[in-house]
C-alpha cells in the first residue's frame, strides 16, 4: 500500500467540471482553454519544422532563437535585461516551470505564502517537497492584497511568496504601487518571489500589466513564469518559459534537466518565428476585451452579479440572488440542469471559503458564449 504524499488531494476541480460537462453535454466555460482555432500561420510553421525533421531533442535551455526573442521582448516592454544564455529557459508549460521553481527552493518546513483564491497547483507542489503553505485571503469582493497582513506573515521560515498577476480566478491586476510594496519586502527579507504572469498580455480598459520584471533592484530574488499556450491559444502545446537571474537559473536548471530535460522542438521553432511579430501578442488585450464585454453585457439580463474583471480570460460572478446552495453544488446544478459548466471559487481556497461565487471562462467563440448566455438567462 502506497503511503500518499498528498493524502488530501483528489482530481482537480477543472477535470471534475469538464468531465461533468461532457457527461451532460453542457457548454464548458469551466476549464481555461479557447475553443477557437490558433492562427493558421502558426500551425503552418509547426508543420514546416516537423516536416523538415526538427524532431530531435532541443537544447535543455530551449531553442536559441526563441530565447533571444524573449530577451528582446522583456527589454523592450519592461526595460529589464535578461541574458538569453543564462537567464531564460523554455519549459514544457508554465506549470512545469512553477513546479520546478518550487522544487528548486523548498526544503522541509520552509514556508510559502500564497494569496487566496489561488491557482490550485501551488499548495500541493509545495507540500510534495515538505513545505508549508501560509495562505493570505484576499478580501472579497475587491480581492486586494493587505500588505500589512503580508508583512506580519513573513517569518524566518518564509522562503517564497507566490503571486499570480493578472490573477486567476479573480481577474484582478496589480498596480504600480503594489509592485513597490513587494520590492521593499524583498529588500527587507531573505525570501524569494515567484511571479506567475501567464496572462500578462490580457489586461483591459487601458490598464497596463506591471510585470515583476520591472523590479530590477531585486531581480536576484524573482522568478518570472510565462505561457505561450495562453499567449497564442495553444494550451495543448504545453510550452512555457521562465526568466531568472543567472545564479537562480543555474539552480533551476539542475532540477529542470532531470524533469523534462527539453521541450517539444518543432513547437519552439514555430513559436520563435511567430514571436518575431509583436502584434501577435500586443493585440490580445483588444481581442479578449471584446469577448469580455460581450459576455458581461449578456449577463446583465440575468440575476448574476458580475465582479470586476481587469485581466485574464475569466469572469467571476456572485449567484446569491439565485440560490443559497454552496458554490460547488450550485456549479454542478448549473451544469446538469442548465448545461453551462463553471468553476466554484471555493476550490481556490485551502479551507473552501464560499462567497457564492463561480468563475466563467470567456475565451470562447462568440457562438459558444451566445449559447451559454441563452442558457444562463433561463436560470
Amino acid at each position: 500500500m502506497i503511503k500518499s504524499k498528498l493524502p488530501h488531494v483528489s482530481t482537480t476541480i477543472f477535470s471534475v467540471m469538464s468531465q461533468l460537462a461532457t457527461e451532460h453535454q453542457a457548454i464548458n466555460l469551466a476549464q481555461g482553454f479557447p475553443d477557437f482555432d490558433a492562427d493558421p500561420e502558426l500551425i503552418n510553421r509547426l508543420n514546416f519544422y516537423s516536416s523538415q525533421n526538427y524532431n530531435q531533442y532541443a537544447p535543455m535551455s530551449g531553442v536559441e532563437k526563441l530565447r533571444v526573442l524573449l530577451s528582446e521582448k522583456y527589454s523592450h516592454l519592461y526595460q529589464s535585461e535578461y541574458d538569453f544564455q543564462h537567464e531564460i529557459n523554455i519549459t514544457s508549460g508554465a506549470s512545469q516551470a512553477i513546479f520546478n521553481v518550487i522544487s528548486t527552493l523548498i526544503h522541509p518546513n520552509d514556508e510559502v505564502i500564497i494569496f487566496e483564491p489561488a491557482y490550485d497547483l501551488y499548495q500541493p507542489t509545495v507540500e510534495l517537497f515538505g513545505g508549508k503553505i501560509v495562505p493570505i485571503q484576499l478580501t472579497y469582493p475587491d480581492y486586494s492584497i493587505d500588505f500589512t497582513i503580508l508583512k506580519q506573515k513573513i517569518t524566518d521560515k518564509t522562503k517564497l511568496i507566490i503571486v499570480n498577476n493578472p490573477n486567476n480566478p479573480t481577474g484582478r491586476i496589480l498596480a504600480e504601487d503594489d509592485l513597490k510594496q513587494f520590492e521593499q519586502i524583498l529588500k527587507d527579507t531573505n525570501c524569494y518571489l515567484l511571479a506567475d504572469e501567464v496572462y500578462e498580455h490580457i489586461t483591459f480598459d487601458g490598464k497596463p500589466h506591471h510585470s515583476f520584471a520591472l523590479l530590477n533592484a531585486v531581480k536576484d530574488k524573482i522568478f518570472i513564469v510565462g505561457s505561450f499556450g495562453k499567449l497564442f491559444h495553444i494550451t495543448g502545446w504545453k510550452i512555457g518559459y521562465i526568466l531568472a537571474e543567472k545564479e537562480l537559473m543555474k539552480e533551476f536548471r539542475k532540477c529542470h534537466q532531470f524533469n523534462t530535460f527539453s521541450t517539444h522542438t518543432p513547437s519552439q521553432y514555430a513559436i520563435a518565428d511567430y514571436l518575431e511579430y509583436p502584434e501577435h501578442y500586443l493585440q490580445l488585450n483588444d481581442f479578449f476585451q471584446q469577448k469580455r464585454d460581450f459576455f458581461i453585457h449578456g449577463l446583465k439580463s440575468t440575476s448574476f452579479d458580475v465582479l470586476p474583471c481587469e485581466g485574464t480570460y475569466f469572469i467571476s460572478a456572485n449567484y446569491a440572488k439565485i440560490s443559497d446552495l454552496p458554490d460547488n453544488e450550485f456549479a454542478k446544478q448549473l451544469t446538469e440542469q442548465h448545461k453551462v459548466a463553471t468553476i466554484p471559487i471555493s476550490a481556490f481556497y485551502h479551507n473552501k471559503k464560499d462567497d457564492h461565487v463561480i468563475r466563467f471562462c470567456f475565451a470562447k467563440k462568440d457562438e459558444t458564449l451566445l449559447n451559454a448566455l441563452d442558457n444562463l438567462n433561463k436560470v
